[in-house]
């Protein structure tokens, strides 16, 4: 659909859980890596094919990952809009069974701002929650911090003299690491993992939906969730996200 884009039944959705890929680039081209797997599998299943939209971010890291996107998927075509240089990159760095081509971009046509890349994120989460043409109604409840089990993918940077014995940097960056419910909380978005427990592959598990926290009590020890479910939550792990959302409704 030109107004609503692609359809959103039953997607499948994995945990990045930041604004930029550059916030953790190896959680990144893992996700990819996993996403890639499974709908390759799938692709095989039904011969289907698929586009991928790739972000803006072309240089350095950002190049490293669109061409890590592109071999994970084994794309057959990458269509290049209005920059010669990375068309040129990847006509040098890709196998010469993808086929790259330049297009020209159509007059009038605007690089988006930052600020108006975070506007429509926000669009999209509230779109999310309260619904698009068709209106939706969330759930708003309580859930004690007891009842949490809150986590995040990636630790803080450790120099190499503190890393335990075969352990490499790059291991840190998808460490599950536990967190503790504080008021710095409030407002972010909270991925909920099909994953029940910390020993499962966290990061290879598509996650069912996400919720808000809409405001944090420490007197009572709990938190206040928007949902597009009612309560309970699942008695699964939630991912701690950068990404957060004012409540305009609350």
């Amino acid at each position: 659909s030109i107004e609503e884009g692609v359809s959103q039944t039953a997607p499948l959705i994995y945990h990045f859980g930041h604004k930029t890929p550059s916030g953790n680039s190896v959680l990144y081209k893992a996700v990819i890596s996993k996403m890639a797997e499974v709908t390759l599998e799938s692709m095989n299943e039904n011969k289907r094919s698929i586009i991928i939209n790739t972000c803006g971010w072309v240089k350095g890291g950002g190049y490293d990952n669109l061409v890590h996107t592109a071999q994970a998927f084994e794309v057959d075509a990458i269509f290049v809009l209005d920059q010669e240089r990375l068309y040129n990159e990847l006509l040098r760095d890709m196998s010469t069974c993808v086929k790259v081509v330049l297009l020209p971009k159509s007059g009038g046509v605007v690089e988006r701002s930052k600020d108006l890349r975070a506007e429509n994120r926000d669009l999209r989460i509230k779109e999310y929650f309260y619904g698009h043409k068709t209106p939706l109604y969330p759930f708003s409840f309580e859930v004690k911090f007891v009842d949490l089990k809150l986590y995040k993918i990636g630790a803080p940077p450790l120099p190499d003299s503190c890393m335990p014995l075969g352990m490499k940097a790059e291991d840190n960056k998808t460490k599950l690491v536990a967190v503790t419910p504080g008021l710095g909380l409030t407002h972010h978005i909270l991925a909920v993992s099909f994953a029940e427990f910390t020993e499962e592959d966290v990061i290879g598990t598509n996650v069912l939906g996400f919720v808000c926290v809409t405001h944090v009590d420490m007197e009572r020890q709990s938190v206040m969730i928007l949902s597009p479910q009612p309560r309970p939550l699942p008695n699964t792990l939630l991912l701690y996200s950068e990404l957060q959302f004012m409540d305009s409704h609350a």
